[in-house]
């Protein structure tokens, strides 16, 4: 951690290289390059847009710029009317109008994704398009020029503000990465699911995704009517809006290199075309080519710049995983004896569950308990219905019969991140860890609550992991499911399902897991529910064992006679020699 403090962090970096620029804008004679390098830091405002939408959140949205005019509308307005407070309220005014705008847009885009969302948000642009171009801007009719902040009236002193108004913003989001809101956007955007078994509402996350982008957009436009005093609907085009989002994703501007190089793409490359007489068609075919690119590497640029550096950094301070080339088999180990569940209150029960996918039903009556401050382990071949069970009970399959009651309260019908806020967490059989986040970023936003310094130390401490600043892409699989194990817990709900835990776990980390999971009922008061092939972990840590086939109880009671079960070795182990 000490060699981590030392060394700048990339913000530093491009705060100053900001600052050297603006001071050598300031002193330009070159009217002309002032004015494209005030162009550039603009659109760098408007990568910082994209950057919060679709880099954070991974959402889709082709009518940022539309956002950009309706600031710049306002602006317009503004300076006509004679608005009291001058061009710094006009600004912010401009941004809140395009955040309303964003949040009306983000309503109905919420049940959209991918192609159809990418399809909504530029029919809006286009919509938008025609709106402003038959009302002219306000000022355009009669050439009345947005008036500058008082002190940034010339080219090269407004150049400086949009500097000071980009480094701004580049904090503020900053700040916004450091917080859970800023960790559960990039949950959505890694996993969906993951983020609403964490308790997140994906559709508030969006939603705050569209109204944060909208307000710098809005800023952003507004700083283009304040450079240029009077501006058209041709500076804020649907297509253009395409062009910037190609940008974003190539060069990825939710890293502040990227953002501020997406600015002088965007900028300064269609100059360049120009000055080599290359038709302006062609820059919007090399950013669609480079958008390519991305999808085929699976990442922007930055992105895969920082992650190679990252490697490199963990690499040498030796926090890389060595592989275990002789992993030892698990120690068949008896923790404790098994609680006595007869008279245990449930935390979780189910009564009478049915699941049906057309003609075939996944799980057939299945009613079970979990009992507060027990273990309870869930066993059954494949296909027998295990994780469609979880699936149910955690609200991600809506559709089934039967009851569901946390702590004596039914939850049927109650969403998935609803269930989770009320303490019914879960860990998924495909791992959803978001390799953007650190260690500590993670933990924070699985355990669904925010947790003190001494208390992340102590957690990932107890489960033998990095440090709370290593990234999560410098650490092995099997670590980062013990990652999410920890985070869960740390939560402290009053039900954690965890569908095959050890999957990937050499012997000694699934020793460490066998003892964490034993402990889980009395340090955080959560009652589980174990999905999982490993029988001597189950044996080791469960008090019941519940046994699943073709989707229906087989048997229940003690692992060690359930596990011994003819009936049982027949439908799960295969034979009696295992």
């Amino acid at each position: 951690m000490d060699v981590l403090r030392r060394k700048p962090h990339p913000l530093v970096l491009g705060l100053l290289l900001a600052a050297v620029v603006a001071a050598a804008g300031a002193g330009l004679a070159n009217n002309h390059f002032t004015f494209l390098l005030t162009g550039a830091a603009v659109s760098t405002v408007f990568m910082q847009s994209y950057g919060l939408i679709t880099g954070r959140a991974g959402v889709i949205s082709l009518c940022q710029l539309s956002f950009a005019a309706i600031g710049a509308w306002v602006v317009g307005w503004a300076n006509v009317a004679g608005l009291p407070g001058g061009f710094y309220v006009w600004l912010l005014l401009g941004g809140l109008a395009a955040t309303v705008a964003g949040v009306l847009i983000g309503l109905p885009a919420l049940r959209l994704r991918g192609v159809n969302l990418a399809v909504a948000t530029f029919a809006f642009a286009l919509a938008l398009d025609v709106v402003f171009t038959g009302i002219p801007y306000p000022g355009q009719g009669n050439y009345n020029f947005v008036q500058r902040p008082a002190g940034f009236t010339t080219d090269s002193e407004y150049f400086v503000f949009t500097v000071i108004v980009v480094t701004v913003i580049f904090i503020g989001l900053r700040q916004l990465d450091r917080t859970r809101t800023g960790g559960a956007l990039v949950e959505i955007r890694h996993s969906e699911r993951a983020a609403a078994a964490h308790g997140i509402s994906v559709a508030k996350g969006k939603l705050t995704a569209f109204a944060l982008s909208a307000f710098v957009a809005g800023v952003g436009g507004g700083l283009m009517a304040g450079q240029l005093g009077i501006v058209t609907a041709g500076n804020f085009a649907a297509f253009a809006s395409v062009s910037f989002f190609a940008i974003a994703l190539f060069v990825g501007t939710n890293n502040i290199e990227g953002a501020i190089a997406g600015g002088l793409m965007g900028a300064l490359f269609p100059v360049l075309l120009d000055a080599l007489g290359v038709p302006q068609d062609l820059a919007v075919l090399f950013f669609a080519v480079g958008a390519v690119q991305v999808l085929r590497l699976g990442g922007s640029q930055t992105d895969l710049i920082r992650a190679g550096r990252r490697r490199k950094k963990a690499a040498r301070r030796g926090s890389l995983p060595i592989p275990h080339a002789n992993p030892k088999p698990i120690v068949p180990l008896r923790l404790r004896a098994p609680r006595d569940t007869a008279d245990a209150t449930p935390a979780l029960e189910v009564r009478d569950l049915r699941v049906r996918f057309g003609a075939l039903t996944a799980v057939d009556g299945v009613s079970l308990v979990v009992p507060r401050g027990h273990v309870v382990g869930l066993v059954g071949p494949n296909g027998a219905g295990k994780s469609t069970l979880i699936n149910a009970v955690t609200g991600f399959t809506a559709d089934y019969s039967g009851q569901v009651l946390l702590n004596g309260r039914r939850v049927d019908g109650v969403a998935a991140h609803r269930r989770a806020r009320l303490g019914l967490r879960r860990s998924f059989q495909q791992l959803r860890v978001p390799e953007q986040l650190t260690v500590g970023m993670f933990v924070q936003v699985a355990a669904g609550r925010t947790l003190s310094g001494e208390e992340l130390d102590e957690q990932l401490a107890l489960f033998e992991c990095p440090a709370a600043d290593v990234p999560i892409d410098t650490v092995d699989v099997a670590t980062r499911r013990l990652l999410e194990v920890a985070g869960l817990a740390a939560g402290r709900p009053p039900v954690l399902l965890l569908d095959e835990p050890a999957a990937g776990h050499s012997g000694t980390e699934t020793e460490l897991l066998q003892r964490r999971l034993a402990e889980i009922p009395e340090r955080f008061g959560t009652a589980v529910l174990l999905v999982e092939h490993d029988i001597e972990l189950v044996r080791s840590t469960c008090d019941s064992v519940v046994v699943l086939d073709f989707g229906r109880v087989i048997a229940f009671g003690p692992p060690d006679e359930v596990l011994a079960d003819p009936a049982v070795i027949a439908a799960y182990l295969g034979s009696a020699a295992h």
